[in-house]
């Protein structure tokens, strides 16, 4: 089975991209970010004529999350728990049933600029919510990965210029640490447990020739539970898609399953 997650930064401007990243890659789930786009005007029949179930959690002009799958999905849910006031379009999750059956949760993690204010305190209670659905789907003891753009910054091998990000809310102390407080509870980070080193990433900002210059970061990310990890086989960054045609600034991630 093969999982991917991709931030496409407005389904409106990638109408044309992602149909056709699809029909190249041809995952058979792909869970996406920023779609800024209702549920009623997602362009779901796109997707459907590509042989893709389609899921989604909307918001008018920001965030907002899909799932496509060529495989059925069962038990979907909305929103992140922990918080019922939040409105904001973060989070989805349900069960795609192949092989196996694995519970798959996508989110959009806020950004969490500027730092401090209010959007960073959000950032890091939206963290903390996470962190008790990461200890329950473990206490499950089920097949089930959480994925999407975390706007973490892991390490900094995971930038290309580490020191311009030191005071941003996608590098700043306390977002590594919730990071890895949800990480070291039990789960595999997809991409590291393949790929080792820097000059991996996978976003690069529209401004100052990022991508000709591959200034790169990686925030997109797949965590599996144990029984997920192992199962994986594979997980790459389609870095290319970078270069193409009105792209969007983050590139598709992808784990392969034996599942």
């Amino acid at each position: 089975m093969k999982i991917a997650t991709f931030n496409i930064n407005g389904i409106k401007a990638r109408i044309n991209a992602l149909p056709d990243w699809l029909d190249e890659a041809q995952p058979d789930v792909a869970i996406l970010q920023e779609i800024k786009s209702v549920d009623e005007n997602f362009p779901r029949e796109l997707f459907e004529e590509r042989g893709y179930n389609v899921e989604s959690h909307g918001q008018k002009s920001f965030n907002g999350v899909a799932m496509l799958s060529k495989l059925p999905l069962e038990d979907v849910q909305r929103g992140l728990p922990g918080d019922d006031e939040d409105e904001q379009a973060r989070w989805i999750e349900a069960t795609v049933v192949g092989e196996q059956a694995v519970r798959l949760c996508g989110l959009y993690l806020p950004n969490g600029n500027p730092v401090p204010g209010p959007k960073y305190e959000y950032k890091l209670s939206w963290m903390e919510r996470l962190l008790t659905r990461a200890k329950d789907l473990l206490a499950e003891e089920q097949l089930a990965l959480i994925t999407g753009d975390f706007n973490i910054i892991p390490q900094a091998e995971d930038a290309a210029n580490p020191q311009v990000w030191r005071e941003d809310a996608l590098f700043r102390p306390e977002s590594r640490a919730a990071w890895r407080r949800i990480v070291n509870l039990g789960y595999t980070e997809a991409f590291r447990a393949r790929t080792h080193g820097p000059g991996h990433y996978s976003f690069w900002d529209y401004q100052a020739g990022a991508w000709n210059k591959n200034d790169g970061i990686r925030i997109d990310h797949f965590l599996l539970t144990p029984q997920c990890a192992d199962l994986l086989r594979e997980c790459k960054i389609d870095a290319e898609i970078r270069g193409r045609e009105k792209p969007s600034d983050h590139v598709p991630v992808w784990v392969e399953l034996a599942a």
